[in-house]
């Protein structure tokens, strides 16, 4: 048998065993063991479970995951979602559809604390879908609202997604986090003036709010916000001006949050423990799927996959353009069916070294990768917020919630040609700090 056709059947093994519902980690411990081994010999694949092991946990860059993690989760556990949406609703929620903007604001900036959509859904549903519900507005509307903020928190910085494509390709961590930052700020826009002109267009979709905010009450409101935005804006800047490595501002980060929270009275020991439990958790799960992928990356290697595709690439004489829209068409379907790291492990082997020989920026495909696995968070049949949304509002029936984040999946297609047609957007602010 070639080793071109064994690494076939080992990721087709692989998907079969993800969309068993089997970890993504161990899928990729057990394709990438036997696959070595069935190329090499047994002592090989033993050998390289612990090299690939080693080797990963030995790395210290990727210290930034769990730095940046526990600073979400000091975050996230001290009743900042409530703040935030309060603050920009003081602000902008007297505005047409205001209470769905203010969602999606609110969004953005709990995105930039916690790194992580789900931990962003799962919030902004509790708190934002009541109040939205209290001013009449129709439930397919609000959780629409609710679903596209969510997305934000994979492209604003410290996106987890983002650290994970830099430790599977090997770009720069820091430069990646910074070329989200802008992309996030558009999509945020976006989604805005996407509210805007539906409530323009169906007004009865969400009655206008009467009240009106004083001054000095919109600036009362950012008293309980600003240390956490603070934070945010030390350890992404110190990346930005070149003053921290990401390791060092993911640390600085989670020693100020910690502090920070005492220092507010916002962090009990129940938080503490809370924050520090899962931080220890979704930590070890991302470290196995990565010891994971670099094992399966060895497999690939020795099946010459990623090889004989990229001189194949090399030698047709068609746009580049069009071989990436044929891998966008793929990332979308994929997106249908599996979650975000899943799609990351098991494509990013034989597609990145494809995407940099056609001569893409590898830092801008990851950009453009991440929007196309947020769009898949939005689509039947897996569709992952909305069954966050389902899980946390249950009287609301799922296909509602999918009929409603119609226009938002139309809006990031949207962005996802601006940033092919202009991939300076994405790119400019990296290449400042190189």
């Amino acid at each position: 048998m070639s080793p071109e056709l064994v690494g076939v059947i080992g990721i087709i093994l692989l998907l079969v065993l993800i969309l068993l519902r089997v970890s993504v980690g161990l899928s990729l411990f057990l394709v990438g063991f036997l696959g070595v081994s069935w190329l090499s010999d047994w002592s090989v694949g033993l050998s390289q479970l612990g090299a690939s092991a080693f080797g990963t946990s030995n790395n210290y860059g990727l210290s930034v995951i769990p730095m940046f993690i526990l600073m979400g989760m000091f975050m996230s556990n001290t009743g900042l979602g409530k703040d935030l949406f309060n603050a920009v609703d003081k602000w902008i929620g007297h505005l047409r559809g205001g209470l769905a903007i203010a969602t999606v604001g609110a969004a953005s900036i709990f995105s930039a604390i916690s790194g992580s959509s789900n931990a962003t859904t799962a919030t902004l549903a509790k708190i934002c879908i009541p109040e939205m519900n209290h001013y009449k507005y129709k439930t397919n509307f609000s959780t629409a609202a609710v679903a596209a903020g969510g997305t934000l928190g994979v492209l604003i910085p410290p996106s987890v997604l983002l650290i994970i494509y830099g430790a599977l390709t090997s770009e720069p961590i820091g430069p990646l986090l910074i070329g989200g930052m802008v992309p996030g700020i558009i999509m945020t826009l976006m989604f805005m003036l996407m509210i805007n002109v539906q409530v323009r267009l169906n007004p009865e979709i969400a009655p206008r709010k009467t009240e009106v905010t004083s001054i000095g009450a919109k600036f009362a409101s950012l008293k309980s916000i600003w240390p956490f935005l603070l934070i945010f804006a030390i350890s992404i800047g110190g990346i930005y001006f070149g003053i921290f490595t990401p390791s060092e501002a993911g640390g600085i980060g989670a020693i100020g949050a910690f502090f920070l929270t005492l220092i507010t009275k916002r962090l009990n020991l129940k938080g503490l423990i809370s924050s520090l439990d899962e931080t220890l958790r979704l930590t070890v799960m991302l470290f196995l799927i990565l010891i994971g992928a670099g094992l399966f990356g060895k497999f690939l290697a020795l099946s010459q996959i990623p090889m004989y595709l990229t001189n194949v690439v090399g030698t047709l004489d068609v746009s580049p353009y069009l071989i990436l829209a044929l891998i966008l068409v793929v990332y979308f379907i994929l997106g249908m069916f599996l979650e975000g790291i899943a799609i990351m492990t098991l494509t990013l082997p034989i597609v990145y070294p494809l995407i940099t020989q056609l001569g893409f920026d590898g830092l801008w495909f990851g950009i453009i990768m991440i929007m196309l696995i947020n769009i898949g968070v939005l689509t039947p049949p897996l569709g992952l917020s909305v069954y966050i949304i389902s899980g946390v509002v249950k009287d609301i029936p799922i296909q509602t919630i999918f009929r409603g984040v119609i226009p938002a999946i139309i809006t990031m297609f949207a962005l996802t040609i601006i940033l092919i047609i202009f991939p300076e957007i994405v790119t400019f602010l990296p290449n400042m700090i190189k």
